[in-house]
């Protein structure tokens, strides 16, 4: 029983390649627990509270999926207040904390709790509602506790971790589970889409942005979703991995306001035992390749259409999202090293991480009070545009970017790729404009929607 116990607890202190294996040399040690690991990291994790104003109405009407209909364009919308609660890690002693876009991402005030009940207001610095990561700056913040990145492709399944926040405001609380999963993507309820770490360590509301570290107190992922049916912990929970929110730091250091992420140009699917079957791959591993932008760094680098990617920079990849992952970890301005399957031979092929190309430049234009949908804002369709809307990759001509009041009484959505007005093809924003100023009583608007052609027919 002593000898199981000894070692269990060696476990629980060391990992390969991280720290020595050792067993606990006193009965002290063996008494501690993680004791230790909490002592050192808790302090670095903070409790966030934030200020949200939204719009809302002040009928109940407004909100019913029958009724909605009825009072749309009736009424002022009330602002209303709304506070959150979530937590954050203290990445650097001068005050840079990450913590869930989803927590701080749209807050109007932010009031960030320490440990030792030190308050600091702060600002996002940097936010991408797609990952769920906001970087924060604290003001008039110095010497303050801090967490270590831990290199999360080094983690493994089955590794003792702990989770760090502060659960339903009861005050910071610490949670322990292993690793249960890696490379999960498309599998977490919230904002965020991608790759996450799985974990049965209980998270709870208000662990979002807490901290998941390793048991020599590193950071190796903030907490940001659970998976459940009621709302509590069903021992599945996932946190995006550290090396990521590194990437995001240097971008916050940098000064830069968004995140920028690699473009691949690229359209993939996942690989099938049928798919793999029919390409002569053993094994069903990688992304196959079934769009390809003309500008796309992997097209520059020698892809194409019906290549399958299996690995970037020495990591598997068998998702879309876990290339976006790699290229994102990566940055803009530096390269990846990505391994070309092609007709039963494997290569390995240099990529140069940019960002989408704003070229042909996007003309983007705000129509005036001399056209009949004053406030529309459209542009043209260039890389750039197209990343940043998510359209496919083939799409070209005029996109909505800002329907404005008028357009979104109309029905004209951001999105929408103008096809024709009253007949007239659309090629460029000038094309709008003009045929938005010479029009009769009726107007129609032929557009693409998510695949679908649609028209829209109002009268003046």
């Amino acid at each position: 029983m002593i000898r199981a116990t000894l070692i269990a607890l060696s476990t629980l202190l060391s990992f390969p390649a991280v720290a020595e294996i050792r067993v606990p040399s006193s009965q002290s040690e063996i008494g501690l627990g993680f004791a230790p690991v909490v002592k050192k990291a808790a302090p670095a994790v903070v409790n966030i509270y934030a200020k949200i104003i939204t719009a809302g109405h002040s009928s109940p009407m407004f909100n019913d999926p029958f009724f909605q209909d009825f009072f749309r364009g009736f009424g002022s919308p009330q602002p209303r207040v709304q506070n959150s609660l979530g937590s954050g890690v203290i990445l650097s002693d001068d005050g840079y904390v990450v913590s869930n876009y989803h927590v701080v991402g749209m807050a109007s005030e932010i009031r960030v709790v320490t440990t030792d009940r030190r308050e600091f207001t702060a600002q996002v610095v940097l936010g991408d509602e797609e990952s769920d990561i906001a970087i924060l700056r604290l003001d008039n913040a110095r010497d303050l506790p801090n967490l270590a990145l831990r290199d999360s492709d080094r983690i493994e399944v089955g590794e003792l971790v702990l989770a760090i926040g502060n659960p339903f405001g009861v005050g910071q609380t610490v949670s322990s589970g292993i690793v249960s999963g890696l490379a999960r993507s498309g599998t977490a309820t919230g904002n965020a889409r991608g790759y996450f770490i799985q974990t049965d360590a209980p998270i709870n509301p208000g662990n979002s942005g807490g901290a998941l570290i390793d048991v020599n107190g590193d950071l190796i992922g903030i907490n940001t979703s659970i998976l459940s049916r009621s709302g509590g912990s069903n021992g599945i929970g996932f946190a995006i991995p550290a090396n990521l929110v590194a990437e995001f730091l240097r971008q916050a250091r940098h000064g830069n306001t968004s995140f920028n992420r690699p473009w691949a140009g690229m359209a993939g699917q996942p690989m099938t035992a049928d798919i793999a079957e029919s390409l002569g791959l053993t094994i069903p591993e990688g992304v196959v390749i079934s769009d390809l932008h003309p500008e796309s760094p992997l097209a520059k680098a020698g892809f194409a259409v019906g290549d399958v990617v299996t690995e970037v920079d020495g990591q598997l990849v068998n998702s879309p999202s876990e290339m976006k992952f790699r290229m994102s970890v990566a940055g803009i301005g530096g390269t990846a090293k990505m391994t070309r399957f092609r007709q039963g031979e494997r290569s390995e092929l240099q990529v140069v991480l940019t960002e989408a190309p704003d070229d042909p430049p996007a003309q983007e234009t705000v129509l005036g009070e001399r056209t009949i949908l004053p406030g529309l804002t459209v542009a043209r369709l260039n890389p750039a545009v197209i990343a940043r809307l998510g359209l496919p990759l083939s799409a070209s001509g005029v996109v909505v970017l800002d329907p404005g009041p008028y357009g979104a009484r109309a029905g004209v959505q951001p999105g929408d790729v103008l096809g024709a007005i009253n007949g007239e093809e659309i090629e460029s924003t000038a094309d709008v404009e003009r045929a938005l100023t010479e029009t009769g009583r009726w107007v129609r608007i032929d557009l693409q929607r998510r695949g679908q052609w649609v028209s829209l027919r109002f009268r003046l």
